[in-house]
């Protein structure tokens, strides 16, 4: 009666309180603002990228430095990391340079990285790594 007399709607908040608890309010205007609140939650949800730096076992040392710089710059901003060292005809024959190569770059991001996940034998022609930034 008394929401009919100032055109509201009674609206359950808690319905699974006993007794339940009911309000006095504007249906539309409430549901107008849970949708903005909603929106503006997920508005500042970050979502984290994988993001991927290949490398061959014959990669140069300057190379293999901007490799890196890039791969530091990624978990710096709260990206995962997918090392990839891809091999190609007779690189295969000796995968140990490939590996070395894999921890070179482990070993080089360790302080701002942790490692999620590492292949240790070569898969097909690949050699992966995931880095996770450390979050302290």
């Amino acid at each position: 009666e008394r929401a009919d007399e100032y055109e509201l709607d009674l609206v359950e908040v808690a319905p699974k309180a006993r007794p339940p608890v009911v309000k006095l309010m504007d249906w539309g205007k409430f549901r107008y603002e849970q949708q903005k609140k909603a929106q503006e939650a997920r508005r500042h949800q970050s979502q984290t990228e994988v993001k991927e730096v290949q490398l061959r076992p014959r990669t140069d040392d300057h190379d293999f430095q901007v490799k890196l710089r890039r791969a530091r710059k990624f978990l710096e901003d709260g990206n995962m990391v997918r090392v990839v060292v891809r091999f190609r005809g007779r690189e295969l024959r000796r995968p140990e340079v490939g590996e070395a190569m894999m921890d070179q770059m482990i070993e080089a991001t360790e302080d701002i990285a942790n490692v999620d996940h590492r292949s240790h034998r070569v898969e097909g022609r690949r050699l992966v790594a995931m880095l996770e930034p450390d979050l302290r």
